[in-house]
């Protein structure tokens, strides 16, 4: 089973087309509805702090693979053992969450200083770089690789 972090996801429509060709169930989890193709689940949490994180987290476990860019998250499914697979198709893993969740809060920090010193506009502050369309290609790689592996009941990356 795959669960898509959906709310701010940017690769819902390669989700789909692997889940089309493999045939794997997917619950699509979001704060709001939003159109979803009829032939997939879709679970609206409501507006709470954290629902869909919360949902998603309670529902992970090994052989689910999971979609989201949210660090944390991440790190609560790649605890409970499942997949978990960035928007850019970089796995998160027992191995590396500890670093992307410490760079997060360094970031986030960095992120609290900077508006101190400069206000509320932001001006000259980088964001994460802009989606491009080789992360798309690398994802599709890495969810079609994580569902095959999971099909042949192979070890998680």
């Amino acid at each position: 089973m795959i669960l898509v972090d959906a709310d701010a996801c940017p690769v819902k429509e390669e989700v789909y087309r692997v889940v089309r060709r493999t045939g794997t169930p997917v619950t699509v989890v979001a704060n709001s509805w939003f159109r979803v193709p009829p032939e997939f689940r879709q679970v609206v949490v409501g507006d709470g702090f954290d629902a869909a994180d919360d949902w998603i987290a309670a529902n992970a476990r090994p052989g689910t693979i999971v979609v989201t860019g949210d660090i944390l998250l991440a790190d609560r499914c790649v605890k409970a053992g499942a997949t978990v697979l960035g928007h850019n198709g970089k796995p998160f893993t027992s191995a590396n969450i500890g670093s992307a969740v410490a760079a997060r809060a360094l970031a986030e920090d960095a992120r609290a200083m900077s508006w101190a010193s400069d206000g509320p506009r932001g001006a000259g502050r980088a964001g994460p770089p802009p989606f491009a369309a080789a992360d798309r290609s690398r994802f599709l790689q890495a969810l079609d690789a994580a569902v095959q592996r999971l099909k042949r009941g192979g070890p998680r990356r």
